[in-house]
């Protein structure tokens, strides 16, 4: 059942979407695109900062410029005993923040990587009030330009379709930035299925709705229709391993479907189990996010991947190369 706000906020979408459906396409995509407060939304959250405020306190504090935001970079780097020289960069999702992938940079620093979290425009400690792919490329470039160029990338959630452009080069006015490898994590497929979603929560008519989607195209340069995987990623080789839960309830497995049939580089692992946000510090996913990276200086393809008896669980279960492709 749709809360009072959500009403209040589809009755006045309906009027002037009657008077303008340009304008409110365009109304639509500045609610669509603006953050929300960083403060904690729950106990459950307020509590899972608290446990990360320490290891976020020991990170080395970057702050860096881009359009509309100061976006903040934490570097969490190996004993110079353990440092392998390698640079991940860990992008988290929407209304998220860099204290979530703690776990996630603690087992890659101790796989010898330095670890570098980037809290996205409105989110986290960075500055900002809109946040839209095109930002959150901006904002991996200027992580780039400082703290690389990365062995890996790892994207949780929104964070997945970020690396993901990113890599492809996918938005125009950035420089295309292309790591060895790429990990996605519970993330959407189609950022076309997002905006249909949204407009159907904001009950935009059709021309409003083209309006909307229309939008993309200016701060993009490119048409909505562009930012799904087959058409924004079909020309990445690096290997990519692509990890998603069946009980996911916020993103479907069958974007995890989609990522995988991008070819023969892609490897999909089913993390059941952990839904979509606990799956980030889950120790199997760690693990094997590890492990994969580490394997980016062994020079061998994907399909030799070893996964640590730790990982080779029920939680987290090879998927096949062959059905990946198949199940497009």
């Amino acid at each position: 059942m749709a809360s009072l706000l959500e009403k209040i906020t589809r009755a006045g979408f309906r009027v002037v979407d009657a008077v303008s459906p340009e304008k409110a396409g365009e109304l639509a995509f500045r609610l669509f695109t603006r953050t929300r407060s960083t403060r904690p939304q729950s106990e459950k959250e307020r509590a899972a900062l608290a446990k990360a405020r320490a290891r976020m306190a020991e990170a080395e504090l970057v702050r860096l410029m881009i359009p509309g935001s100061v976006v903040a970079t934490h570097v969490f780097r190996p004993s110079p005993m353990d440092d392998n020289g390698g640079r991940v960069l860990i992008v988290h999702g929407y209304r998220s923040r860099s204290d979530h992938m703690v776990a996630m940079a603690d087992k890659l620093v101790a796989a010898g990587y330095t670890a570098v979290c980037l809290d996205l425009p409105g989110h986290g400690a960075s500055s900002g009030r809109v946040l839209h792919l095109p930002r959150a490329v901006e904002a991996i470039d200027a992580a780039w330009r400082q703290h690389g160029p990365f062995d890996a990338f790892v994207g949780h959630s929104f964070g997945g379709p970020s690396v993901l452009a990113a890599a492809a080069g996918a938005i125009l006015h950035v420089p295309r930035r292309l790591p060895k490898r790429i990990v996605t994590i519970a993330a959407p497929s189609d950022m076309g299925d997002v905006f249909r979603w949204a407009a159907k929560l904001l009950g935009l008519g059709p021309a409003a709705q083209r309006s909307f989607e229309g939008q993309v195209m200016r701060v993009a340069g490119r048409p909505l229709s562009e930012f799904r995987v087959d058409r924004m990623a079909h020309d990445l080789s690096v290997p990519i391993l692509v990890i998603h839960a069946e009980d996911d309830k916020e993103v479907a497995f069958d974007n995890a479907r989609a990522i995988a049939s991008l070819g023969s580089n892609v490897e999909l692992f089913r993390a059941n189990g952990y839904g979509h946000r606990r799956i980030v510090s889950a120790p199997p996913v760690t693990a094997a996010v590890a492990d994969f990276i580490s394997r980016a200086g062994e020079g061998g393809d994907i399909a030799g991947l070893w996964l640590p008896d730790a990982v080779q669980s029920p939680m987290l279960v090879p998927h096949p190369r062959e059905d990946s492709r198949r199940l497009a």
